[in-house]
């Protein structure tokens, strides 16, 4: 038998006391007298209380539950048994509320772990054999049927597959994904059955990831949490001071009863720990993973935000940005054939280009005869047409450039992007400029961070200093360091640290040392990131960079409400000990008086499960950007 069907037991026990002995008391006789039957059903929590009181003061532990103890003993002794078994059912009315409490709080992040994949169908020789999760390898094919949990991380093979990544990301609406895009294990198949090719092997994949993020949210200890722990130990002296003042001005022992039950605030400290479990329930909702109530509680007290750029404020890859068109031509056309021939290329900026081309629905042709200069550019026939594609010298070698691209050579001169020159049978018909564009989300966090009392945002990258000024200048942003390797990022952090608590959110490997350094350490995870991951305090798992605003917020609101609880719990008990040492409070009323603050501030706790007030600004996603515009 478990200890919470053991406290549910108690609490039956002494309800049923209680009321047999009030029957028998109304009814003016019985075998027993009714003041026996309610110390006997006081009696199993008293017991129950001292085992407790014992297990946690051997492990160094102590709080207020020894002054549930001490009043219902003290209720005993001095011939109020009443007032004892009513404080016996407050109090093991109270442990069940926190079991209640508990287990409402740690549901969501239960749901992750009970929905772990365990199957997976995988492709042989032979035929398809269905295996245990954890016997997959790395480059094994796997079949992933209708409405199945993507067993591991592993790479899309077939043309396109329609998932649903809520549970992992948090996003409402299921997403397409197209051939070579990553794919994370405890997604749902929402489409129809498609193959993928392991990447990684089910303890590596991001959920097992997941998993040991919500044992750490389960199990860890915030600072704050601990904090409540000595204020409770701290109550005990001070009801025992305040108890012994009533009775001796008083000589009324009675009073002295009175105080002791109404300092029973069981599960009033139990407010701390609910809030914060319930605070990373609800940032694992919306794909925010915290490792522990201490990554929260710390994030509460952000005041630098330090991020990187490439990945991070930007999309980390080459995104088209502007289509220069000859006369006559028609850009998705040049794109067809760009991305066709760009299918025999192992260039960095191919996979983007036929990529995009999919996106748009096109139908892309198998090139002939290809020739691949090596950074330069590649050459080959495309539905009969000989296709050149590259760098400017090799498309046009020494020719001049026509007039309907000379306006975007000047404007593209000194920026970061690549251009990439189309020519058909010899004669240039188009020019696509790629760059690493800025997120769109990007300006709404960094206003969402000021407004959650960030009052320095700064970048920190390994960029030259053209790249990164332009990103900072575009976002007024507080400060600029680049060209910094790891190490630099590492002592930049320090810096920052003891000026103010400081968070670092990064997305590469080279920004792990920097997670691991900074208060916080906010990882964007997903597209891998498993070394940052690792080393970060928060990992979010959707493509944005807008949850880091969510997950301030999030913390923020959730230590609002724990000290909310806690002041506030505090507070009435000690008005109610004023009222007691008084004469106005008698034991059975102020044991209900306790009841009802203690079952308030529980209650208040659970709403950091709830959403929070969120402006539109913050709560906006990332907007698609707009189509490249022929120019």
């Amino acid at each position: 038998m478990n200890e919470s069907t053991v406290r549910l037991a108690l609490l039956i026990m002494a309800v049923l006391g209680l009321v047999v002995g009030l029957a028998i008391w109304s009814a003016g006789q019985g075998p027993v007298q009714p003041t026996t039957i309610w110390a006997i059903a006081t009696l199993p929590v008293v017991i129950m209380l001292v085992v407790s009181i014992l297990r946690d003061f051997l492990i160094g532990r102590m709080g207020v539950d020894a002054i549930a103890l001490v009043s219902m003993s003290a209720g005993l002794l001095l011939g109020q048994p009443l007032a004892a078994i009513v404080v016996a059912i407050m109090y093991a009315g109270g442990t069940v509320l926190e079991d209640f409490a508990r287990g409402r709080a740690e549901r969501s992040l239960q749901a992750l772990v009970d929905r772990a994949p365990r199957i997976a169908h995988k492709k042989s020789t032979t035929g398809t054999e269905t295996i245990s999760a954890d016997q997959v390898a790395i480059g094994d094919e796997l079949l992933v049927r209708a409405g199945e949990l993507l067993p591991v991380d592993g790479i899309l093979i077939d043309p396109s597959a329609l998932l649903d990544e809520s549970a992992v990301t948090g996003e409402p609406l299921p997403v397409r994904r197209i051939a070579s895009d990553p794919l994370h294990s405890g997604t749902v198949n929402a489409g129809e059955t498609f193959s993928m090719r392991a990447s990684a092997t089910v303890g590596e994949s991001t959920y097992a990831a997941i998993m040991r993020m919500v044992t750490a949210a389960q199990t860890a200890k915030a600072p704050f949490i601990r904090i409540a722990d000595r204020l409770a130990l701290l109550l005990l002296p001070l009801t025992l001071l305040v108890a012994a003042l009533a009775w001796y001005l008083s000589n009324d022992p009675i009073r002295a009863l009175a105080v002791l039950v109404v300092a029973t605030p069981c599960p009033l400290i139990l407010a701390a720990p609910v809030a914060f479990i319930g605070g990373v329930s609800r940032a694992a909702h919306v794909g925010i993973l915290m490792k522990g109530s201490t990554a929260l509680e710390a994030l509460a007290r952000i005041r630098t935000a330090i991020f990187d750029k490439t990945g991070t404020l930007t999309t980390g890859g080459a995104e088209l940005i502007e289509i220069d068109l000859a006369p006559h031509q028609r850009a998705d056309e040049l794109l067809r054939l760009l991305a066709s021939l760009e299918q025999a290329s192992h260039h960095v900026l191919a996979s983007s280009i036929v990529q995009l081309a999919r996106r748009k629905g096109l139908v892309l042709c198998q090139p002939h005869q290809v020739r691949e200069h090596r950074g330069e550019g590649l050459e080959g026939q495309v539905d009969g047409t000989t296709v050149s594609a590259g760098s400017r010298p090799l498309v046009l070698a020494d020719k001049p450039l026509p007039y309907w691209a000379q306006d975007g050579e000047e404007r593209h001169r000194d920026a970061a992007v690549l251009r990439v020159f189309l020519a058909l049978n010899g004669e240039l018909v188009g020019i696509f400029t790629f760059a690493d564009t800025l997120r769109a989300d990007v300006p709404d966090t960094l206003v969402a961070l000021r407004t959650c009392g960030v009052n320095r945002i700064m970048l920190l990258t390994g960029d030259d200093d053209t790249a990164a000024n332009k990103v900072a200048a575009s976002l007024g942003l507080d400060a600029t360091i680049s060209k910094a390797t790891p190490a630099d990022k590492v002592r930049t952090v320090e810096v920052e640290k003891r000026a103010a608590p400081t968070m670092m959110i990064g997305d590469g490997i080279n920004d792990a040392p920097a997670l691991a350094a900074a208060d916080v350490g906010i990882a964007l995870a997903s597209r891998g990131g498993t070394i940052s991951s690792e080393a970060a305090d928060v990992v979010i798992l959707t493509d944005r960079v807008q949850p880091v605003a969510e997950a301030l917020l999030i913390a923020k609101h959730t230590r609002t409400i724990a000290l909310q609880s806690i002041t506030v719990g505090l507070a009435l008990s000690g008005a109610a000990m004023i009222f007691a040492a008084l004469g106005m409070i008698t034991p059975v009323a102020g044991a209900l008086l306790q009841e009802g603050i203690d079952v308030a501030v529980i209650l208040n706790a659970l709403r950091t499960l709830g959403g929070t007030d969120v402006s539109a600004s913050r709560q906006k996603r990332a907007i698609k950007a707009a189509e490249p515009q022929p120019r």
